[in-house]
């Protein structure tokens, strides 16, 4: 008996000695582990805060930078004896268990803070034996640390829902405030979460929490940490919790920064700066709502934004989507890292190779029906407003975005070169052999992303100087000293400055798009801006990419689903928000005219020959050219138009330029079967106007280089319609002399 009375005396010593001498592990109370990883913007304001290696977001902070009125409510709501006992409450420990019993179950806990502190440091599951070892470490913490110290490591380890740990993550989230600006009110609806994080969370439970905040104001008062004025004014304060949307700022931008962070990298740092400018994508965002509200009964559910500084190749703004959390539309999905066909978005890649390989800005290029031979056969492509405009320069065909020439050209420099250069440019969502695209390719049959799209057009814009895209400005690790900035990628010139420079010229020339966009588009600024806008296949995209000196914007607008709109263009959707953004952009600051190399010069020339203009011409323009490239030759394609002699079987040198030419159809118009009305009733009526028609005898009708048939005055012939592409051309005769007409082309639609 003695035997057993002398080793419990000595468990019992042992236990008190470990108890009082032994000290609490020091690596539980390092902060270190659970500070969590926060993305800001190049100002510094906070975007995110990601997931501490603890599960939580957190961010450490002294007990001096914390609202006194939250130290008080957290006592009043979680141990009003907090300063009185030594790591355990005896007499709350009797109350509690003698409620229980009384109840019937549990009804009232007993834990001091100091307890749920050691419970927070040594998770586990909840009995006895776990109970009795939290109340011992618990007092041997009060050993190791003061109240004001507990207090500390208490505030900054406890769980505030919605995965927030520590109460200046939690006065960020919900109040978007540091912790330190605090009010009474709000430190008592905050004080009352710690209870029961998951029920009492204040985006799904706030009346249940409001209740919960008053217990707290009435405890406080009884306490006498708070006057009764004070009691009041914090009940009738009205709480204005951040919406749930904007505790993630700029969603998307911050995932696309954490892929490019590894699990190695996010363990060892505390703070990523970016590239993002808060301002501008707040402001893109909203611009974004509005224009998509204004829009809905077009069939438009989603659009993208991606803003670029030219200078540095800083991504300033990237929106993914209209509404981050709108499950229903796809809001999650990234529409600027989406792979979409482009439309018309490439075609001024293919004329800067175009110029790279002799020819000018004022290159006649033929617009007219034409087909061509592809891996799968034949491709006929059609013009966006399904007419065809003849002989057009090279500037008209991009500025007015033709699909023929586009395809023309690039039939001619062939598909691979273009293929190559978009390579170079770093369009990796191209992931096909050249061939798989063909001619297509100008005209957006492949699929690309809206940031590839920006970043390719931010090289134009840099007179053909490639740098890819920056989004981080420098990593700070946990130790803030360790500082570390990504490394720079080179630039590399993908386009000789002149060629960029006419490329630019030509998309910011709004005289040059009026055939096709007329007088007041949405691309017509008050300033220089190069732009271009596309259409994909059936309307299920548009887009609208362009820049300044300053900034590269490009915008996209469609359906996440794949729905095609309704009947919604690049220049009738994206543009207008293009426009806006830009506008936006250089509100303060209007933009400056694009820097002219020294390798690029001027000429006059004929508007529709590209030559040296005459006195015959009907006017002279004036157009850019790389040096060494300037026309070398006179217009010929005016000058005064012969008269009909018979005796030498040609023509007098006097007669009118408009004597002799078709006046119906017109060039570049279309016809279709009437699939019901009789195949010999369906004809077009051939027409020529004729200023002098004595000295015609007879008209000869010439059909794809088949004479057709002959008409006397008045020279009108009647043409059967058959499927298929038609050159026509009218023959006047006089005695034997032969004068043609201008060709005119036309398509027949089965």
């Amino acid at each position: 008996m003695k035997r057993k009375t002398g080793l419990a005396v000595f468990v019992l010593a042992g236990l008190l000695f470990l108890t009082l001498f032994l000290p609490f592990p020091r690596n539980k109370l390092d902060p270190a582990p659970v500070v969590s990883l926060r993305l800001l913007d190049r100002n510094r304001l906070l975007l995110r805060e990601v997931l501490s290696d603890e599960g939580g977001r957190c961010r450490w902070v002294g007990i001096d930078d914390v609202s006194p009125f939250l130290l008080k409510a957290t006592i009043a709501a979680e141990d009003r004896h907090f300063f009185l006992h030594r790591g355990i409450d005896v007499f709350s420990m009797v109350r509690a268990l003698w409620q229980n019993i009384r109840g019937g179950r549990v009804v009232s806990g007993a834990s001091t803070i100091t307890q749920q502190l050691v419970r927070n440091l040594h998770p586990g599951r909840r009995n006895l034996w776990t109970k009795a070892r939290e109340a011992w470490l618990a007092v041997r913490l009060e050993r190791r640390l003061s109240k004001s110290e507990i207090l500390t490591q208490y505030i900054n380890r406890i769980s505030y829902g919605n995965q927030v740990y520590g109460i200046e993550a939690a006065a960020r989230l919900y109040f978007d405030k540091p912790c330190s600006g605090l009010s009474l009110a709000e430190s008592a609806f905050l004080a009352a979460i710690p209870r029961s994080p998951s029920l009492l969370n204040p985006y799904r439970a706030f009346p249940a929490l409001k209740k919960k905040q008053a217990a707290v104001l009435d405890r406080m008062a009884a306490l006498a940490f708070i006057t009764e004025a004070e009691q009041e004014r914090a009940r009738t304060e009205e709480l204005r919790i951040v919406p749930e949307s904007r505790s993630f700022r700029a969603a998307h931008f911050c995932d696309f920064i954490l892929a490019h962070i590894s699990p190695e990298e996010r363990r060892a740092l505390s703070a990523v700066e970016t590239t993002l400018d808060t301002g501008i994508q707040r402001k893109i965002e909203t611009l974004l709502q509005q224009y998509l509200e204004s829009m809905n009964d077009r069939g438009i559910t989603n659009g993208a934004v991606v803003v670029l500084d030219n200078t540095r190749g800083e991504i300033l703004s990237m929106v993914g989507s209209c509404d981050f959390f709108d499950f229903e539309h796809g809001g999650q999905v990234n529409g600027a890292l989406a792979k979409r066909q482009p439309g018309s978005t490439l075609k001024p890649f293919t004329f800067g190779l175009a110029l790279e390989n002799g020819w000018t800005a004022a290159s006649l290029i033929d617009d007219s029906p034409t087909q061509f031979s592809t891996l799968g056969g034949y491709y006929i492509p059609q013009n966006y407003d399904r007419r065809f405009h003849g002989m057009v320069s090279l500037r008209a065909a991009l500025a007015c975005s033709y699909n023929i020439p586009a395809v023309a050209v690039l039939q001619t420099i062939g598909p691979d070169l273009l293929y190559r250069r978009l390579q170079g440019l770093e369009f990796a969502s191209l992931k096909e052999e050249p061939g798989y695209y063909g001619v297509g390719l100008t005209l957006g049959n492949g699929e690309v992303s809206l940031l590839e799209l920006a970043r390719a057009y931010s090289a134009l814009a840099r007179l053909g100087l490639h740098i890819r895209e920056k989004s981080i400005l420098r990593m700070v690790g946990k130790d803030t000293r360790d500082v570390r900035r990504p490394d720079e990628v080179p630039s590399r010139r993908v386009f000789s400055p002149e060629v960029a420079y006419i490329v630019t010229h030509i998309l910011s020339d709004p005289d040059a798009r009026i055939p096709a966009f007329g007088y007041h588009s949405p691309l017509a600024f008050p300033f220089p801006v190069a732009a271009k806008t596309g259409t994909s296949k059936d309307f299920r995209d548009n887009w609208a990419v362009g820049y300044t000196p300053g900034y590269t914007v490009g915008v996209w607008m469609g359906n996440f689903d794949g729905r095609p709109m309704h009947n919604v263009s690049g220049i009738t959707g994206s543009g207008p928000l293009f426009r806006d953004i830009m506008l936006f952009l250089h509100r303060d600051n209007p933009s400056g005219e694009f820097v002219r190399p020294d390798g690029v010069t001027t000429a006059l020339v004929c508007p529709l020959s590209g030559k040296i203009p005459t006195a015959f011409c009907p006017g002279a323009v004036q157009e850019v050219f790389i040096k060494g490239t300037e026309p070398n030759e006179v217009c010929s394609h005016h000058g005064p138009t012969p008269a009909l002699n018979p005796a030498s079987g040609g023509w007098t040198p006097d007669q009118d330029p408009s004597f002799f030419q078709i006046s119906f159809p017109r060039n570049g118009d279309v016809f279709k079967i009437d699939p019901v009305l009789r195949q010999e009733h369906q004809r077009v009526r051939l027409k020529v106007d004729v200023s002098r028609t004595r000295e015609i005898d007879q008209v000869e009708w010439w059909i794809n280089g088949s004479r057709a048939g002959v008409a006397g005055s008045p020279f009108v012939f009647f043409w059967h319609l058959r499927p298929g592409s038609y050159t026509i051309k009218a023959v006047a005769v006089k005695d034997g002399a032969r004068l043609e007409s201008r060709s005119v082309k036309i398509t027949v639609l089965a």
